[in-house]
């Protein structure tokens, strides 16, 4: 055994394994302090000096965003690097453990039933009542473990690097009382000399008994629900990156993580910032693809159907790592890498825990997603050993002609490569394209570099406002959003245009204070004939204030696309309600009783639902246009203030 991992092992002092590449392992060590804030983890030592920190952020760290969870005191804990060493892989595997880890009263820790119906009553009650698009509900596998903790975790380390693959980080952490192994196939966030990336992941193909083929993936990429499914959670992490980036973030893939029981869909999420890392790391707590969305009522449904805490699943790893700025003066920064806790389990006083979780959505089905999650726990226990592995798939994963390489990846095949990139053709071209390319940027018919005055962006906590803002801010307005708790009435008037933004729940709901201050933000700015757009929640309000019936849709329209006719232009343009404005079909306008103003109607031909409304002053829209689903969401946004903008009373152009 390598001398450095053998000292570590036995002084008892914490120490990190994580395998990052494919011919090395890490060697962390150091002292371990536990903070209680993100602003805590400490960078610098006494006298200023940056250093390494590798810090294991926990679920309930999600407090400091203002949003909700079971408590489970777990720390905020801090290794505080001291030595950093890379070691032959080859030599780290020799060496360590090999023995069998045997596991007993082994089993979920709730039923397979239970977890069925805790899927129905989400979808029923929770997307199905407006309260948001998809929502991750875990349980975890539990089991007794008799053998010492770190000799077992050493072993399911050495298992992990044997038999997983595609995983972003291979981890072992040992600290006091406590042990995380993992392989975690999900890069959060990262941020390298001021490039922040998120790697959005979603949709899981279980492989089938001897492993996946390009006949039985071909399926999974043609399902709706899978595709739907990563473009919501591209969609919620677009809407951190527009919060942290100063250019929103730009879209890459979408690619396959091909890994020994599983294969996901992901894409890659780019941009620029200057923010502190700490800062970055505040601002995405936590990716989608383990919460929902939008997210900070996704974590108000978790603390509802979730029984228990969730200790550090769907937390992060964050290594923080000094670095020399670029910048002037050659200050000192710290680079960020932070992958998801999961698929990793946890050995705490003798006690197994792996949590998985499944991504619930309007076509969810019970059974499947109880499937899921013995697909994503199966994943795990197999690699460290803990049950059977699939031979015959890591056969299959192995190149006939050479069997110690790795067989080339299934999307390398021709009809593989063509369903990934044809799911593009879907999308908005200003989050595909880079944003400062004029001859790749959409043109809108007004958009200018030249100031269009100011705006400001209520939020109804629904952060897609993030991305309204860039797309505002793209268009030439100085653009700031305020949180609708904050929205006052003097900010309000100071702005030439107000976005009245989204939001999850019932518009008709007359006990939340939200919607409530929401539709007092309309209200008020519709009597004031002051420009304002209104968008989703909003519009429906709105709607409502001008004696639209507002009614809740068969079926939830979450993430999905459709073709509209937004005053004799069709525009694609991407969904995300529950509810909606309906009138009589084929209605053009309305009139309001009280001053004969006249409106403007964009409603479906056959069921009347309203997709979009103006009249003096204003203008709302259903969809959201700032999405990704929303191909001519840029050039539709534009087109709605420029209306809202005109002076009241001037004629209505296309």
């Amino acid at each position: 055994m390598p001398d450095a991992l053998a000292d570590a092992i036995s002084s008892g002092r914490p120490f990190a394994l994580i395998a990052r590449g494919a011919d090395s392992v890490e060697l962390l060590t150091g002292d371990v302090v536990d903070v209680d804030l993100l602003a805590d983890i400490p960078l610098t030592d006494a006298t200023g000096t940056p250093r390494e920190v590798l810090a294991l952020v926990p679920y309930r760290q999600i407090v400091e965003r203002g949003f909700v969870c079971h408590d489970d005191a777990v720390p905020l804990r801090c290794l505080v690097v001291s030595e950093h060493r890379a070691l032959p892989r080859a030599a780290v595997i020799a060496e360590l453990p090999t023995s069998p880890v045997p596991l007993r009263d082994a089993g979920f820790d709730i039923s397979d039933d239970e977890y069925a119906e805790i899927v129905r009553t989400v979808i029923a009650d929770e997307i199905g009542r407006g309260e948001g698009a998809n929502f991750v509900i875990r349980r975890d596998y539990t089991a007794s473990v008799d053998t010492d903790a770190l000799t077992a975790g050493l072993t399911w380390f050495r298992a992990l690097l044997e038999h997983e693959r595609g995983a972003y980080w291979t981890f072992l952490v040992w600290t006091p009382g406590h042990l995380t192994v993992g392989a975690s196939p999900e890069a959060h966030v990262s941020a390298q000399g001021g490039v922040v990336t998120m790697n959005p992941i979603s949709g899981t193909f279980r492989h089938p008994a001897g492993g996946a083929t390009a006949a039985s993936l071909t399926e999974f990429l043609s399902s709706t629900k899978e595709t739907e499914e990563l473009f919501m959670v591209v969609d919620e992490e677009l809407k951190m990156m527009s919060a942290v980036c100063s250019d929103g973030g730009r879209i890459t893939g979408p690619h396959l993580k091909e890994m020994s029981r599983l294969t996901h869909t992901e894409y890659m999420l780019r941009g620029h910032s200057r923010m502190d890392p700490r800062d970055i790391l505040r601002e995405t707590m936590f990716a989608p693809t383990v919460t929902g969305s939008p997210m900070q009522n996704a974590c108000t449904v978790i603390q509802r159907h979730e029984k228990t805490p969730r200790g550090y699943y769907s937390g992060v790893a964050a290594l923080f790592t000094p670095s020399m700025s670029s910048g002037s003066g050659g200050e000192s920064t710290h680079d960020l890498d932070a992958p998801i806790l999961i698929r990793t389990a946890y050995l705490v006083d003798g006690r197994l825990r792996v949590p998985v979780g499944a991504t619930l959505v309007r076509h969810s089905d019970p059974e499947g997603e109880v499937g899921e999650t013995h697909g994503k726990a199966a994943g795990v226990l197999g690699a460290i050993g803990a049950i059977p592995r699939d031979e015959a798939a890591e056969r299959a994963a192995l190149d006939e002609d050479a069997p110690t390489v790795p067989r080339a990846s299934l999307a390398d095949d021709p009809e593989i490569a063509r369903l990934l990139a044809a799911r593009n053709e879907r999308l908005a071209p200003f989050w595909v394209n880079p944003q400062h390319a004029p001859e790749t940027a959409p043109t809108p018919d007004s958009a200018s570099t030249a100031s269009r005055g100011t705006a400001v962006v209520v939020d109804a906590e629904d952060r897609f406002t993030t991305m309204l803002a860039h797309q505002l801010r793209h268009l030439g307005f100085d653009t700031t959003i305020v949180p609708w708790s904050e929205a006052s009435p003097a900010a309000l008037d100071a702005a030439d245009v107000v976005v009245a933004g989204p939001g999850p729940g019932d518009p008709r709901d007359g006990e939340s204070p939200r919607i409530a201050r929401m539709r007092e933000v309309v209200s008020a700015r519709r009597e004031a004939a002051r420009p304002l757009l209104a968008v989703c929640l909003s519009h429906q309000i709105l709607a409502d204030t001008l004696g639209v019936e507002l009614v809740a849709l068969d079926s939830p329209h979450q993430g999905l696309q459709k073709q509209v006719d937004v005053f004799g232009r069709e525009a694609s343009i991407g969904f995300y309600n529950t509810f909606t404005a309906r009138v009589a079909p084929g209605t053009a306008v309305i009139t309001d009783a009280r001053d004969g103003a006249v409106t403007e109607v964009a409603a479906d031909p056959a069921s009347g639902d309203v997709y979009a409304l103006r009249g003096p002053g204003f203008a709302s829209i259903q969809g959201h246009l700032e999405s990704i689903l929303s191909r001519d969401g840029l050039e539709t946004l534009d087109r709605l203030v420029t209306h809202a903008l005109s002076p009241v009373g001037a004629a209505v152009t296309g």
